[in-house]
């Protein structure tokens, strides 16, 4: 009987696990490798996917529709509007910023712009021009606003008026004014910040001026900031006829609330 020969011993080699192993991290590789050679970062694409999703989601104009194409994308886009008469509403915010910031520092009384039913207005509280029962206007900065608001009503549209309109609270002038009552006190103070824009190069064809006393109050005359309320200059813009209106106030709705 032949006698069984010994196997040679194997050579000492790594675990078969760690070779699968292996095995699996490059097949993963080669994976992620070829996705990336398939992508590409299309900006243009990317931009058509995000204004269909942003107007599925009534984000942007153009409805509720999904698919992507460059109508969907014309359709998205905001039109800018280059009207005139917004630029120079965009710069009366602008002048009413500043003044607000430089009355700020004293708790002054702050300018504000508001829509009006043919237009907007532009209201002045009385303390920052007058000092009480007075129509002289004194204040440094009030006058700068008024030189600002007067050459950007220069290059409003001719078709573009101002009726500046004066406002008191229900208490009479103090026995120390030279006016007599609220219709003299409220008239003098509209005439002279229609002189101030006058002198500042205001067509005067284009600008009055009105005294309404203590008959159109914004605001209750019981509390004493309801009557620094109704204390008031208010600067009407609006158009020469219906057209003109609707679109200065449109212009207005657009452009200033905003800010």
């Amino acid at each position: 009987m032949a006698k069984k020969t010994k196997c040679p011993p194997c050579e000492r080699c790594l675990p078969n696990w760690l070779a699968a192993f292996g095995d699996l991290m490059s097949l993963l590789l080669c994976f992620f490798v070829l996705l990336l050679s398939m992508s590409s970062m299309d900006a243009k694409k990317v931009s058509e996917a995000i204004g269909s999703l942003s107007g599925a989601m009534s984000v942007l104009e153009g409805g509720i529709k999904t698919e992507v194409s460059k109508r969907r994308i014309q359709e998205s886009t905001p039109i800018e509007s280059t009207d005139e008469t917004s630029e120079q509403v965009n710069r009366i915010t602008a002048a009413m910023k500043e003044i607000n910031e430089m009355t700020a520092e004293g708790q002054g009384p702050s300018v504000s712009l508001e829509e009006a039913q043919d237009g907007f207005v532009i209201e002045l509280p009385a303390s920052l021009l007058f000092k009480s029962g007075s129509a002289t206007i004194q204040n440094d900065d009030a006058l700068l606003f008024l030189k600002r608001i007067a050459l950007i009503i220069g290059e409003l549209p001719n078709e573009t008026l101002v009726s500046v309109r004066g406002h008191t609270d229900n208490e009479g002038p103090s026995s120390k004014s030279p006016y007599k009552d609220n219709w003299e006190l409220s008239s003098a103070r509209a005439i002279s910040v229609l002189q101030e824009l006058l002198l500042d190069g205001v067509d005067p064809k284009r600008i009055s001026a009105a005294g309404y006393g203590e008959f159109s109050p914004k605001a209750t005359n019981v509390t004493e900031s309801g009557r620094e309320k109704n204390r008031r200059v208010e600067l009407h813009f609006f158009g020469a006829n219906p057209d003109d209106k609707d679109k200065v106030q449109q212009t207005v709705l657009d452009k200033a609330a905003d800010k």
